[in-house]
């Protein structure tokens, strides 16, 4: 058998990677990182696969899980300062674009990301500044809600003196006042701004910029300002009859029952509307103990409530009255006593993309009452900042989140438009880092090249085995309502935080799978130790692919 000549010169290359086989070509595999998709999901961009690979790998590097936990703890709080918090009352999107929902069912991100913020408070974490330089410029938060907390929390970091100006008599925003003990508990929600404060962060309570100190004043004071004032102000029916005294907004029940108030409300509750205000109103409401009817003028697919929300007041009690519209309240002795309603179908698609509601004539029928909350929608308070907004318009920003018209003032969060949590706290990092751009007068980088995202038909999901989820479980109805404030969802044991995260595939990046070793037949990888993965020797490749075909999580790329 005639012998080939070893070849001269072997070129090498270190970095993850996968291996060769059959039909011989000019392309060589290189190793091209990806993008998850679960990260362009997150508003906030939080490297979701980088902290569930060092708890699934956690093992095979020699480290304890506790090692494991406190490093991906830093790892979310790079850039999410409230994991608890986020990890109780997200929505997750980064779970519908997630991958393993092609094989069996998608990572539980959510419920992981609690379970690390809770080992966080539980262990004493702190959260960790970038520098220990400080800073002379002085910068104002006005409103301690999500998106005021994160700006704070970024800029603290980097060294600068911050002040955040609240006008309720505790921070939190919304998470505080609108939504409910049950799934936010306010011990947690308290010890995860108290880590942020912990930063050198001043807190001033019960102060109302505009009323309290005048707008002109801070701005004076300070070298740049941050507004987050949210929108705590609800939207009405603009029906007859709903001036009565025991009508409220959405967020002004959920505000005044956050708050310790007795409110009022009687027996029979009807709630209108069919997104998160309405839903946390209504289970609200039951464990006041009244009978909740909630009306919602669209269908059930329609309703924008986060799902499990809309299943969890069904299962304790709440009814839905379905394509049906309030066209009247109905007021006796000065008290609304019944709403008058409307049958609807759908028609068209509206401004929304969700189907028009169309009155179905003829259809009338009345609901009676002992108190109404409409949660339609809000909008922000400006009549303490008039120069923040114009007419009916919200606060304008620009894409470094700068105010219009305000020179060194920035903006986000809901008074920008209503979003989730992560939205508003990615938009407070997004305005720390222009403030620290302004404050510096240096120029705003350019944005960087992003990686590839990876989808499910650029890897092979069939090297993944079927590992079921692990969900966490839930109080039964009786227990929620003996005690109203108890925490509905009880998370994960250690055990299945572990399990869970081995369901990652760790998309777009190696997880030393030895796929691209074993299945190379021209010996082109070379282990490395455990940290280094592969050593790739492309002389010694043919192009046949086979690395790339067999590499899971789409890592390798034939060039």
């Amino acid at each position: 058998m005639k012998l080939k000549k070893p070849k001269k010169n072997i070129k090498t290359h270190s970095m993850p990677g996968s291996g060769a086989g059959g039909e011989e070509s000019n392309l060589r595999p290189r190793y091209v990182p990806k993008t998850p998709p679960c990260v362009v999901g997150c508003p906030q961009g939080t490297d979701i696969r980088g902290w569930l690979q060092v708890l699934a790998q956690h093992e095979d590097y020699e480290k304890t899980s506790d090692q494991a936990f406190e490093e991906a703890f830093h790892i979310i709080t790079d850039h999410n300062p409230l994991p608890s918090t986020c990890g109780r009352v997200c929505p997750h999107p980064c779970e519908t674009e997630c991958n393993r929902k092609d094989v069996d069912g998608a990572v539980a991100i959510n419920v992981m990301e609690r379970f690390v913020g809770d080992y966080g408070l539980e262990k004493g974490l702190k959260l960790k500044k970038l520098t220990d330089e400080k800073h002379d410029e002085k910068v104002a938060v006005i409103g301690a809600g999500p998106a005021g907390l994160a700006c704070a929390y970024h800029l603290a970091r980097r060294g600068y003196p911050v002040t955040i100006f609240e006008a309720f008599a505790k921070a939190g925003g919304m998470l505080r006042y609108g939504i409910p003990a049950y799934r936010l508990p306010r011990d947690v929600l308290q010890k995860e701004i108290d880590n942020i404060l912990d930063l050198g962060v001043e807190l001033k309570l019960n102060t109302s910029v505009g009323k309290d100190i005048s707008y002109d004043e801070v701005k004076k004071d300070y070298r740049a300002v941050f507004v987050g004032i949210g929108a705590h102000k609800g939207y009405k029916l603009r029906v007859p009859g709903e001036d009565a005294p025991n009508v409220f907004t959405g967020t002004e029940f959920l505000n005044r029952a956050n708050s310790g108030e007795t409110v009022e409300i009687g027996d029979k509750v009807v709630v209108v509307g069919g997104g998160d205000t309405a839903i946390d109103a209504a289970r609200v409401a039951r464990r006041m103990g009244a009978d909740v009817t909630i009306v919602y003028r669209r269908t059930r697919k329609e309703m924008p409530a986060i799902q499990p929300e809309i299943e969890g007041a069904e299962e304790e009690g709440v009814k839905i009255e379905l394509l049906t519209q309030p066209i009247e309240v109905l007021q006796k002795d000065g008290k609304a006593v019944g709403i008058r309603c409307q049958r609807q179908k759908l028609g068209e698609p509206d401004a929304s993309g969700r189907a028009r509601p169309v009155p179905i004539e003829g259809s009338e029928f009345e609901i009676q009452l002992t108190s109404l909350i409409p949660a339609i929608s809000q909008e922000p308070d400006f009549d303490p900042l008039p120069d923040l907004h114009e007419g009916r318009d919200w606060m304008k920003v620009d894409d470094h989140m700068k105010i219009q018209n305000e020179d060194g003032v920035y903006g986000g969060g809901d008074s920008v438009n209503l979003g989730l949590v992560t939205i508003a706290m990615a938009q407070g990092r997004m305005a720390a880092d222009s403030i620290e751009h302004y404050l510096r007068s240096e120029p705003y980088p350019a944005e960087p090249d992003k990686p590839p995202v990876v989808r499910g038909e650029r890897m092979k999901l069939s090297w993944y085995k079927p590992l079921e989820r692990n969900s966490q479980k839930e109080i039964p109805v009786d227990a929620r309502f003996a005690d109203p404030d108890a925490e509905i969802a009880q998370g994960l044991s250690t055990e299945q935080a572990l399990n869970e995260a081995k369901r990652c595939m760790s998309c777009g990046m190696c997880f030393d799978c030895d796929s691209c070793w074993m299945f190379c037949q021209n010996s082109v990888f070379e282990k490395l130790p455990k940290g280094q993965h592969y050593k790739m020797k492309v002389d010694l490749c043919n192009g046949c692919k086979k690395c790339a075909e067999e590499c899971p999580c789409g890592y390798i790329d034939m060039v």
